[in-house]
């Protein structure tokens, strides 16, 4: 796959916020996108969906606060230096991340279906 690309829970709020996020900080357009709900999203999810954001980069699946990491990694700004996080060991990043996850849709809610993006954003889906 060309580009990388990240898999997302399309009922969330966190999560499309996080799209959003990502999008306008990806000026190269590296990115593509996929709800897990999508028949793409299951595809490459290659199983159950998972409660978590997903990465699937140069043939290799990274979740949870890995996937996080690897995606500041690569968006405009100073977001790359969230990236020095990696030195810490996942089980502890995990947590934090996991806790988040978890009060997802009770702090930001959740939607009926996942909406689909803009005109000028389209391209970026599968």
């Amino acid at each position: 796959m060309e580009h990388p690309v990240i898999l997302f829970d399309g009922v969330c709020n966190l999560c499309h916020g996080a799209v959003r996020f990502i999008i306008r900080r990806d000026r190269a357009a590296r990115f593509r996108f996929a709800s897990l709900q999508s028949e793409p999203g299951r595809r490459l999810a290659a199983g159950p969906a998972p409660d978590s954001i997903l990465l699937i980069e140069n043939g290799l699946r990274y979740d949870r606060s890995t996937a996080a990491l690897r995606i500041a990694r690569r968006l405009d700004g100073a977001w790359p230096l969230l990236y020095a996080f990696i030195v810490i060991p996942r089980p502890l990043r995990d947590v934090l991340y996991a806790w988040i996850a978890r009060h997802r849709y009770r702090w930001f809610g959740r939607l009926d279906a996942c909406p689909l993006p803009s005109p000028e954003w389209e391209t970026r889906f599968l």
